[in-house]
């Protein structure tokens, strides 16, 4: 595409949500070259004036942990490279079907900063003291827009997509984890997650969603894990009606559904779900859970975020040995039993060390990656779609859908020190809510007996 998007573009670019690294930018003019796409910029840190994502070549460790993918090595530009992680890594993992790298496009000064003017009123203000556009890039990452079906804008039949973050679907058993962490062989990271962003004021309340469910392969299971996703959505739950949002937060979270939010989106549903008041978004939400049943997609996911098989407690071992820095997490233990148990995992060979670290974090891609699934009603007599079909019984339609992958970006190497302190953190804080819950239990219950006598 023979293009650079210059300051005159700006107002056609609206915004759509963003992750702690991007703003996702949909597109509203009428140039047949980006209809149907959507756009990823890079954010820079306000605190700060070196980028999140600056185009500057791979760090040495990081080109040796890449080796074997020769264009991510080659490559002296880190957006360029994040684009062909997803390509060379992620898209065979996951499967190309589901996956698209996108494309970058030339972009200039004036265009980044006037859509950085344009959009700031619609940001999350959490989001705008932390970061913002990131105006040094020289290019912009262009997607298929997913929310919508290929020409979608002229589509006679209404398109619902729904983007789930899924999280991680297992719970470790790696014999590194250390015996003050034992608690995550039994609690989703998830959950215990919510306990810290809730005594942190990031979420309002608990969410119920447990991602065990959603990768169980059961029916009831998955149902049981969207319904719940519906009623605390937080970050983890959206829904677009022809490309435009109609449920979830923006780019920060959404608190619990309420009954205002409820039928709004309940009349919303009317275009494409068929149905009375009250019945359409349990329906649609049976949809949801029986094409990610039937389509699969997630026993994928699940298989690619397994990759971490040494859990944060042993992988952080072979990072140091990488780097070539005394491992700080033996120091730290300052115990002699401590400095045996990991003994083994430092006297591996660098390339063994290296697959690690590298299947930790392709693992880490995939647990904050987003599934995005998109529907629309099969209009009759059109048996010869390209898409995959479901059958709603509720509603006795039939649905075109496909599932694709997003958010699939490559994570830095020195991240592998804070995903260690965050882990460390989120169990601490986890434990230390149990003992106090146990500890009230407790005092409650001397009190009750001691008022009964």
């Amino acid at each position: 595409m023979e293009v650079v998007l210059e300051k005159k573009d700006a107002a056609d670019w609206v915004y759509r949500g963003e992750g702690a690294a991007n703003l996702v930018l949909g597109y509203s003019g009428s140039a047949p070259a980006f209809i149907g796409k959507v756009m990823r910029l890079q954010k820079a840190p306000i605190n700060g004036s070196k980028s999140m994502n600056s185009p500057t070549a791979l760090t040495v460790h990081e080109r040796l942990l890449w080796k074997d993918t020769e264009d991510i090595v080659a490559t002296s530009n880190k957006e360029l490279a994040c684009q062909l992680f997803v390509k060379h890594i992620m898209s065979p993992l996951l499967g190309s079907t589901h996956v698209d790298s996108g494309m970058r496009v030339p972009a200039s000064k004036e265009f980044l900063e006037l859509v950085e003017k344009n959009v700031i009123c619609q940001r999350p203000a959490s989001r705008v003291d932390a970061a913002k556009v990131d105006t040094q890039c020289d290019s912009v990452l262009l997607m298929s827009d997913h929310s919508l079906f290929p020409r979608g804008t002229h589509e006679v039949e209404p398109c619902i997509s729904v983007e789930i973050k899924p999280k991680c679907g297992f719970l470790p058993s790696s014999k590194f984890i250390d015996e003050g962490n034992a608690i995550k062989r039994s609690i989703t990271r998830f959950r215990m997650h919510q306990a810290l962003k809730l005594h942190q004021g990031e979420v309002s309340e608990y969410s119920e969603y447990n991602p065990l469910d959603l990768f169980s392969g059961s029916k009831d299971r998955i149902h049981k894990a969207i319904r719940d996703l519906f009623s605390t959505p937080q970050n983890n739950f959206r829904v677009f009606l022809n490309g435009s949002q109609i449920f979830g937060g923006l780019g920060g979270g959404a608190d619990s559904t309420d009954f205002v939010t409820r039928g709004k989106f309940e009349d919303a549903l009317k275009c494409v779900i068929q149905g009375g008041d009250g019945l359409r978004t349990m329906s649609f939400l049976l949809l949801v859970a029986e094409t990610v049943h039937k389509s699969g997609v997630l026993d994928r996911l699940l298989e690619v975020t397994k990759l971490d098989n040494l859990d944060i407690d042993g992988a952080i071992h072979a990072y140091y040995d990488i780097v070539s820095e005394p491992c700080r997490v033996c120091r730290a233990s300052g115990k002699e039993k401590m400095s045996q148990r990991y003994l083994s995992l430092h006297s591996i060979s660098l390339d063994e060390s290296l697959k690690i670290v590298k299947d930790f974090l392709i693992a880490a891609t995939a647990k904050d990656c987003s599934l995005m699934i998109s529907f629309r009603p099969r209009k009759d007599g059109n048996p010869g779609s390209p898409y995959d079909n479901l059958y709603l019984d509720s509603t006795n339609q039939f649905f075109d859908y496909k599932v694709n992958f997003i958010d699939l970006d490559l994570k830095q190497l020195k991240k592998m020190e804070e995903y260690y302190e965050l882990d460390k953190k989120i169990v601490s804080y986890y434990n230390q809510m149990v003992e106090t819950e146990e500890r009230q239990k407790k005092n409650t219950s001397t009190m009750a007996l001691k008022t009964a006598n």
